[in-house]
Parts: structure tokens; sequence; C-alpha cells
């Protein structure tokens, strides 16, 4: 038996409760699996799966799976192939029904114009151009419409979109990898050059560039670029590159690193700006001597960023755990020493999970402030 409830708004925008049906569950879940197939490739746009059910059978299936192009309603929809069934069927969306113009039509008005009759959502939108409305228009069209069926499990599947609608900011996830002794790097060699030392196998660095494809931006410092010079694309992994973002507060860093190159969109901070933008590059002057993490969070949100990586140095990545601003860590343990170098930051291991890539050790970090 289900204790959980659910919630139907009703046309004058309260919430009614009553029993949680094992049907609906069932379906949002498939939702859910559906949509995970635009992991990566929807942003801005949120991930959202549907299905269309008629006596407890799907006629239809669809997940939105690129910003500009249909939403999953209308896949779902144009799946169906006896459209005369839509009028007796219900429709499950794992987020609720966008009700506004955009780069495509209200999935609301869809709905509506099939005449389906009863609506089942995971979760209500965030985004304050739909925030209920979606619902409320469905409502007053007649429409028989039960909300908040495996309200978590749909919020935690989008979990940036509702970050930075709700926190105006980026999901935050911190990466690094560290030493069986701690350390992120060992002592500077000045034979090495600008190349990496590497801490983990060839399967966690690979696993580091899926993840780099699955989020909308990444940032490091200035003395990782100037030691490393690293690429910060997805060479190992075939998906989209973050949105390379870098500190250079006093413009340190040599115009023939990688980071301007120009092959990826990339924002580089800094105190006064030194060069003239690019097609694929800006410069963002804001002030040093102020909270820097706040202006570089509101820039970010300004363009539309709703995740980032930060896999810089220990100044960096120590400098949002001290301010307490990130979501998650994921953090690789090799099976090197160093002895000495530059030590891995301090972080509360308080909400963990392990795992391990061959013989690396992966620590998830969960920050529920």
């Amino acid at each position: 038996m289900f204790h959980n409830y659910t919630k139907s708004i009703d046309n004058k925008g309260k919430n009614n409760y009553f029993c949680k049906v094992n049907i609906h569950e069932k379906y949002i879940k498939r939702c859910i699996e559906l949509a995970r197939n635009g992991f990566g490739t929807t942003y801005p746009n949120p991930m959202v799966g549907s299905v269309i059910v008629y006596e407890d059978r799907i006629i239809g299936e669809g997940w939105h799976k690129k910003a500009g192009e249909p939403h999953a309603e209308v896949n779902a929809v144009r799946s169906v192939k006896d459209k005369s069934l839509l009028k007796k069927a219900t429709i499950y969306v794992s987020l609720e029904p966008c009700s506004h113009f955009g780069k495509t039509p209200p999935c609301c008005d869809l709905i509506i114009a099939n005449e389906i009759p009863n609506v089942v959502v995971g979760t209500v939108d965030p985004n304050e151009k739909v925030a209920g409305n979606g619902i409320r228009k469905l409502i007053a069209a007649g429409a028989n419409v039960t909300v908040g069926v495996l309200e978590k499990e749909c919020n935690e599947l989008n979990k940036r979109f509702f970050t930075f609608h709700n926190k105006k900011r980026p999901y935050i996830i911190l990466k690094w990898a560290e030493s069986q002794d701690g350390f992120l790097a060992p002592e500077k060699d000045i034979n090495q050059g600008r190349k990496p030392v590497w801490i983990t196998n060839q399967y966690s660095r690979q696993l580091v560039h899926k993840w780099r494809s699955e989020e909308q931006s990444i940032l490091v410092g200035t003395q990782t670029v100037i030691d490393d010079n690293p690429k910060l694309n997805t060479r190992d992994w075939a998906g989209n590159n973050p949105v390379r973002v870098v500190l250079d507060q006093n413009n340190r860093i040599s115009k023939d690193s990688f980071i301007f190159d120009d092959s990826v969109k990339t924002i580089v901070f800094t105190k006064s700006e030194s060069n003239s933008s690019t097609e694929n590059t800006t410069f963002e002057i804001i002030d040093f001597d102020q909270n820097i993490i706040q202006q570089i969070l509101d820039v970010l949100y300004q363009n539309q960023i709703q995740s980032i990586i930060i896999e810089g140095g220990l100044k960096t990545l120590q400098s949002f755990i001290d301010e307490n601003v990130w979501d998650e860590a994921r953090i690789f343990i090799g099976k090197t020493s160093f002895e000495k170098g530059t030590k891995a930051p301090i972080i509360s291991k308080k909400n963990t999970t392990k795992t391990f890539i061959q013989d690396d050790e992966l620590i998830y970090v969960r920050n529920h402030d």
C-alpha cells in the first residue's frame, strides 16, 4: 500500500491531496527513463519525458532532445498511431507542461487541442514563466490533472534546472584527484614543463570527459592553466564541449595557451581587459577585492549556464568549499603517493558514497546545506 500523496491544483491555485495510485508511479518512472536520454543536450531547457497511456497500455512516448526542438509531449503525441485514442487517454509527463511561447509553442495548448482528458505531472516547473500556470491552464480547459507523482525523483532528475531557477546560480560540482597521501600535485619539477601529472588511470580520465559532456561549463584557475595548459574539452568522449571558464586576474596566462584557441566558447574573468573579445572568447571584468564567487555565478546565471564543474587547483576549489557554495564533490583517490607537494582541499565527507574505477577510488559527496 502507498502512503504518499499527490496533489491536484484546482483552477483557483489551491492544493487538494489524495492517495497516490501505483499505476501513476509506473508511468512517471518511464517518463524519467526517457528524459535521461537528453542528459547534456537540452540546456538551457530541462530534461523531460512523456508517455501516453490508453487502457493501461503505452500508445505513445517521447522526450525532449535539444533546445529549440519539439518538447517531450509533442514527440509523444506524434508517436501515437491512432490519434482518436487521445480523447480517452492519459498523458504522463515528468515536468509540468509549458504554458508560454518560447522557441516552440506551449505544450498545454497541444494537450488541450487533442482533448487529452487526463494529465499526470511529476513535478511543477520552477521557471517563473511556467510555475503552475501550465497546470492551471489545463484544469481551466477541463482536464483532470494530478501533480506530484514521484516528485522527489523528478526534482532530482532536473537538479541543475531547479538549482538555476530557485537559487539563481548554476549547479556546482567540485572535482579533483588526489594521491594516496592527500596531494593534488607533487612538488613542481622545473623539467616537467606545462604537462599534467596524472594521478588516476585512463578509465577515470575518460569518465571525467563524459562528465564534461553532461555539464554546461567547466572552471579552472590561473595557475592550473599556467602549469598544465589544459584543453578542457571532451576529446575522450563523444559529446558537447563545456563552456570554459577561466580566472585570470592579472592577465598572466600566455596567449598561446589552449584556452585561447577559440575552438570552444570561453569566458575569462579578469581585473582589466587586455585583449578584445572574439567570437568564442569573452573577457569579463570583475572586482577581485569583492566576493569573487558571487560575481562569477552572477555572470554565469546571466549567460543561462545551469551547471559547472570546478576543476581548479587548491585555492579555487577551497574557496568554493569555504563559502559553502557547492552542490556535490567528486573526488578520485589514486594509487600513487607524492610525499610532498600541493595538498588536496579539505571538505566534510558526511554525505558520501564510494565506488571504484579499477584501482582508483571515487568518492561522491553531496552538500545538504
